[in-house]
């Protein structure tokens, strides 16, 4: 299986980069945003380790969209650990707090999306970056 992601072309590593990338910058000024507005807990609703986990992601996912930018291999790895926590932490949030369903959260399902392309392509796209 791993020998067709070592042959993955060029021309399909840099959009997938440039796509992660952007929508991390997204996640960044959404998230910087917020703090900027709310402070670290823009949602009453939510734990203070949530609302604080929220606000590093104003830090980390610029982080990871630059070391994708970049062309470095951590920013896939940084990328991958940020959605994964990410994706935990909205999960929680809709089923355990808010008693939500991924079908009443567009948010959640947009998140889920791309975690799927980060993760999908991460394999593809790694061998091609400097370490």
């Amino acid at each position: 299986m791993t020998g067709w992601m070592r042959h993955a072309p060029l021309r399909a590593v840099v959009p997938a980069l440039a796509v992660a990338a952007a929508l991390l910058g997204v996640g960044a000024v959404s998230h910087l945003t917020d703090l900027v507005r709310y402070g670290l807990r823009p949602y009453d609703w939510a734990p203070g380790w949530l609302n604080l986990y929220w606000a590093s992601l104003a830090l980390f996912d610029t982080l990871a969209a630059g070391l994708l930018i970049a062309g470095r291999r951590r920013g896939v790895d940084l990328a991958c650990a940020v959605m994964a926590t990410d994706l935990a932490a909205n999960w929680y949030a809709a089923y355990g707090i808010q008693h939500s369903t991924l079908a009443a959260q567009p948010g959640l399902q947009r998140l889920l999306a791309f975690a799927l392309l980060v993760f999908c392509t991460a394999p593809l796209v790694r061998r091609h970056l400097l370490p």
